[in-house]
């Protein structure tokens, strides 16, 4: 009887989990909706693997719509929650406990925001950083290898992080993900990640940013003063420190709004230099 029940166990294998993995990882950040977000493609990578557990149109139609559900995480580290929703999918479908509707949806809701913080202070406040860094002294040298670099890269790095984590999601299930977020190892591991990004940030600014002013103070009988030589006795690179401000505390309070920054800096710079402040 137990042999019997193992034959109609059905089973994903990797393939249908790597086909699962590519659509989203080729769609995470491009298909969103504004009243689910990233629900759309995350039931779209999902089809692959429900129409292979799902024989039933009705349960097929049932399990579509579970994923259609408000989703939102990190592109590469969500990955791992992708891996988790097809093992959980793939208990359900055998009529395992504890994969019931309400268990895959609240698995999601659950890790998607811890991810997301994951994904953001690893891949884009760190590894993303670093791999600018690497390249930036060729593309100010005009090098082609400093503008393709960093995609190839990127992208190989980021290919590799995230199909692992899908496949380490799978195999290891809800519950070790759960344990893994509740152990201060992962905070420890954020907190680094932060840092050294915050880090790579401040070493690219003081290296590419050149801020100077040329104006003087004309006295009569005496040197004029200069600007620059007072701010730079009070502490070197205080106009390029204030610029960087100036542009994370525009972020903070307006959101990534890339275009009005790249404008307000151009015209900022016209009107200074006509000025001659800076």
């Amino acid at each position: 009887m137990e042999e019997k029940r193992k034959e109609l166990e059905i089973k994903v294998d990797k393939k249908d989990i790597q086909k699962s993995w590519w659509i989203w990882y080729l769609g995470a950040e491009l298909s969103n909706s504004y009243e689910r977000l990233q629900s759309l493609i995350f039931c779209a990578s999902m089809t692959p693997v429900l129409k292979k557990l799902y024989k039933d149109k009705g349960e097929l139609s049932e399990a579509l719509k579970r994923h259609l559900n408000f989703y939102n995480t990190e592109g590469i580290a969500g990955s791992v929650i992708t891996g988790i929703t097809i093992a959980m999918e793939e208990q359900r479908a055998n009529n395992e406990q504890g994969s019931s509707d309400a268990a895959i949806t609240g698995i999601k809701t659950g890790l998607m925001g811890p991810i997301a913080g994951i994904g953001d202070s690893i891949i884009w406040a760190a590894i993303m950083p670093i791999i600018i860094a690497l390249f930036l002294p060729f593309a100010i040298g005009g090098n082609p290898l400093g503008a393709i670099m960093p995609i190839i890269l990127y992208t190989g790095i980021t290919v590799l992080i995230g199909y692992y984590l899908c496949i380490k999601g799978y195999l290891i299930g809800k519950n070790s993900i759960l344990q893994l977020l509740q152990d201060g190892k992962v905070k420890d591991l954020i907190d680094g990640a932060s840092v050294l990004g915050l880090f790579m940030m401040g070493a690219l600014s003081a290296s590419y940013i050149k801020i100077e002013s040329p104006f003087k103070i004309a006295i009569a009988n005496s040197q004029p003063i200069v600007i620059q030589d007072i701010l730079n006795s009070i502490a070197p690179g205080m106009l390029e420190l204030a610029a960087v401000f100036g542009i994370y505390w525009f972020l903070k309070k307006k959101g990534p709004r890339y275009n009005i920054i790249m404008v307000s800096i151009i015209i900022f710079s016209i009107i200074c230099s006509l000025l001659g402040l800076l």
